[in-house]
């Protein structure tokens, strides 16, 4: 089986609701910190996809979806 790097990032919001988000590694042990600091965030209209997909077909979708100009800020 292939293993894929990934990595979960969560988000905690004021009126105590949590999101938890997997995705490809955006910041590695290598990372300098002067280089991950945040410049935007973006969400997709994902909000479905069958239960065989895999966690590289919904990157592929996600980055298709930026291309197209289809996510919000």
């Amino acid at each position: 089986m292939k293993m894929l790097p990934l990595q979960l990032v969560i988000i905690d919001l004021e009126n105590g609701q949590r999101g938890v988000f997997i995705g490809r590694p955006l910041i590695t042990d290598d990372s300098v910190q002067d280089e991950c600091q945040v410049e935007n965030v973006w969400f997709t209209d994902i909000h479905e996809m069958p239960d065989s997909s895999t966690l590289e077909q919904l990157t592929r979708m996600a980055m298709e979806q930026m291309s197209r100009g289809r996510t919000l800020q």
